[in-house]
């Protein structure tokens, strides 16, 4: 209403001779509704902005919702899942740690690549530099088309101190958003900002936001397939950014241990996303339970846990959004391992022909590709992490 109203108000005299007095009643009104919505309905506090406030769906919630995304697994087997890939990251990371010289003590080595980061202001700096080297990286091994000008038409922002109550890290596409401090926040704020969002850290980030990841991804949705736009899945849509991080440590991207525990810390974050999540909306788990299994689990911050938290059960995503990475990063590495490990496809029409596909449920690119035969009641039973 706010949009209609300035839409035509000043530019064109009569209406707003008849308008402005009614609508500013209404605009008053509509505001009080909302205050009523948030405080009286929704039971939140503005003047506490921390507050932890969700919706537990309940089992039967959750396997519709994974019915829906054509995911053959409940949610227990699901986080069984994440528990076998939980245990890999942890085996790896005392492995890191130990190269460190730290006796595997994977927490330590964690804030020792904490305190690796750029001054304030040169986060953008670094960025272009993570962006440049990443895209680099993968040229040089012929493993995607990535068109010129998808290359030249990404762009920055910088997140504001509200926006990392809730979004503590980067966030991406044909902008990528850089979580960093600014002066308006407390102290403690601005150093776990630096510190969550560190070269190593970023180093296994920006790739997933620029290229291949999210620009590369929106770049060809909007010129490939753009009617299933309509089917839009996070099990694709951060699936494939998710499944890079898995073949990009098999590719020996990371160049130090300092870089594997950077890749590592976003890998068994994944899987505790699962893991969090599966279990608030069982009612297994409070949402002061999953921010405290962020820090004693992953190694979070505590201010950055808590923001995930919020991110993820009161910031507008779907309940099955967090299991998405590394669920959908699981199916697509099965896809894979059917297409490309047997010399079936080269790395490079699978990558190209996965994106053509648009953003649809993993198991339909699966059969586009050639290794099903759907039908009208094409069955929910691919097992692909089994």
């Amino acid at each position: 209403m706010r949009d209609w109203y300035h839409f035509g108000a000043e530019y064109h005299p009569e209406f707003t001779w008849w308008c402005e007095t009614p609508w500013d009643k209404l605009n008053k009104a509509l505001e009080g509704h909302n205050r009523f919505l948030e405080e009286t309905i929704g039971e939140i506090d503005p003047k506490d902005k921390d507050r932890l406030i969700g919706n537990p769906i309940g089992l039967d919630g959750l396997l519709a919702a994974l019915r829906h995304e054509r995911i053959a697994y409940t949610p227990v087997e699901l986080i069984t899942i994440a528990e076998r890939e939980f245990a890999w990251c942890d085996k790896e990371r005392v492995r890191a740690a130990t190269e460190l010289g730290l006796d595997g003590d994977w927490r330590a080595a964690q804030n020792k690549v904490r305190s690796i980061q750029v001054p304030p202001g040169e986060q953008p700096d670094l960025i272009l530099e993570l962006a440049d080297e990443a895209t680099e990286f993968f040229e040089a091994r012929d493993l995607l088309t990535i068109p010129e000008h998808c290359k030249q038409t990404w762009r920055m922002q910088m997140m504001s101190a509200e926006r990392q109550r809730f979004s503590p890290y980067f966030t991406g596409g044909e902008v990528i958003s850089i979580a960093y401090p600014t002066r308006s926040m407390e102290h403690d704020a601005k150093m776990q900002s630096m510190r969550g969002n560190n070269r190593h850290f970023s180093r296994a980030t920006v790739h997933h936001e620029l290229i291949p990841g999210h620009h590369l991804q929106g770049y060809m949705a909007h010129r490939w397939n753009t009617h299933r736009g309509l089917f839009r899945t996070p099990f694709l849509v951060e699936g494939w950014a998710l499944y890079w991080k898995l073949r990009l440590w098999d590719l020996d991207f990371a160049q130090c241990p300092e870089d594997e525990i950077g890749m590592l810390f976003w890998r068994s974050h994944r899987c505790a996303r699962i893991l969090f999540s599966l279990n608030y909306h069982l009612g297994n788990w409070s949402a002061k339970e999953c921010v405290d299994f962020l820090v004693d689990r992953v190694g979070h911050d505590r201010r950055n846990a808590t923001a995930e938290v919020h991110r993820s059960i009161q910031g507008g995503y779907g309940p099955l959004y967090q299991v998405a990475y590394m669920i959908g990063g699981l199916q697509l590495r099965a896809l894979h391992n059917e297409l490309v490990t047997p010399g079936t496809w080269t790395e490079r029409d699978f990558h190209d022909t996965v994106l053509k596909q648009n953003s649809i449920p993993v198991e339909y690119i699966r059969a586009a590709m050639g290794t099903e035969n759907l039908t009208r009641d094409f069955p929910v039973t691919w097992r692909f992490a089994d």
